[in-house]
């Protein structure tokens, strides 16, 4: 069951990295930080909701990678991620700091050490500036993964319900009774998703129950609450006014598209494979940002706005499809057998040191 492709799955990560797109093409680069020197009114009133799109890709993650660890193990959970995560990631990263050198201009700079920390992924936990704003999401997404090796790690993944009650329970409480530490550690501010996701999961792979429906709408609840609390800070920095209706519509949407996921009532999205539109969507989502941003300073206003931004979305669509083809395709499983083969030595290395402790003290 753990290997079961849901179709519909791809499409959504799609969809959700095209709303990111457009969220920052014809909206945020403009409206606020001095990224982009090109507006698009024509879709900025509608665009800038797409940033939800990143909560849509959390809630997707929450199922997935309970789907990847429900097996039991660690092992094969922690060699899956390294294997999803960073070959594309070491391509993207590469590409931007290239496109930063090349035409970064005044507006984007990075430096050769921030770059080399930023390949490890583990630069948000040390401090180190990302060289594309679009990484901070991994950041969440690695404590997410933490959070579910631990469980893997004491071997009760057995009991995700239990531990995603009791997430639940925390969020909702530290909501209420702030305590920093706590919500950074248990990721509070985008808890909800991650665990609305998961639930979707256990619905999908073991049926409806009381409990379960329940997680889903206190999940849902605390989303909606959250989101819509966030939206004065939201508007403050891009100087816009949100409709707190839409935002609050709009999860609620992707709460309802994913239950039917998890019913199995999705019909023709269900039946049909969107696999390449899955695979495009990590490297589309970690390259488009930046380098967007950079050709429109260049670009802009020589080329015809409806023009540039349109060709920029094909590109970045174009890049991430070789990025897919060139390094995903054909790195995935050499990385794979090497951290294998790693783990397999030193597990070696360490039953040999066992067994000579073991005979001295036989001697």
């Amino acid at each position: 069951m753990t290997n079961t492709r849901v179709n519909e799955i791809d499409l959504l990560r799609f969809f959700a990295a095209l709303s990111v797109v457009f969220f920052h093409y014809s909206f945020r680069g403009y409206a606020a930080d001095a990224m982009s020197v090109m507006p698009y009114p024509l879709l900025a009133p509608f665009s800038k909701y797409g940033y939800l799109g990143v909560e849509l890709f959390f809630i997707i993650s929450g199922f997935v990678i309970l789907m990847t660890a429900a097996s039991g193990s660690l092992r094969r959970f922690f060699v899956s991620r390294v294997v999803r995560l960073y070959p594309a990631f070491w391509a993207c990263c590469t590409i931007t700091f290239a496109a930063i050198i090349a035409i970064g201009g005044s507006r984007f700079s990075a430096s050769i050490s921030q770059y080399l920390i930023n390949l490890t992924m583990l630069n948000g936990f040390v401090g180190v500036p990302s060289i594309d704003g679009v990484y901070g999401t991994l950041l969440v997404e690695m404590k997410f993964y933490a959070l579910v090796a631990v469980i893997l790690a004491i071997g009760r993944i057995h009991q995700a319900q239990l531990f995603l009650i009791l997430w639940l329970i925390a969020s909702i409480a530290l909501e209420i009774m702030p305590i920093s530490s706590l919500r950074s550690l248990l990721i509070v501010e985008f808890s909800a998703y991650f665990i609305a996701g998961a639930t979707y999961f256990l619905i999908w792979s073991q049926g409806v129950s009381l409990t379960r429906v329940g997680m889903i709408i206190l999940s849902w609840g605390l989303a909606v609450f959250q989101t819509v609390n966030r939206l004065s800070t939201f508007e403050k920095h891009y100087n816009t006014v949100m409709s707190s209706d839409v935002v609050a519509g709009i999860i609620t949407v992707f709460f309802f598209v994913m239950l039917l996921v998890s019913l199995k009532r999705t019909g023709f999205f269900s039946r049909n494979n969107w696999l390449l539109a899955g695979s495009l969507t990590y490297p589309l989502y970690l390259l488009h940002q930046n380098i967007g941003f950079m050709i429109f300073n260049i670009a802009y206003p020589a080329i015809n706005p409806h023009l540039l931004l349109w060709s920029t979305i094909a590109a970045a669509l174009g890049a991430a499809y070789a990025v897919h083809v060139f390094i995903e395709k054909k790195f995935s499983l050499p990385l794979k057998n090497a951290i294998n083969n790693s783990i397999n030595f030193m597990q070696r290395l360490v039953n040999t040191a066992i067994q000579e402790v073991s005979s001295i003290k036989t001697r």
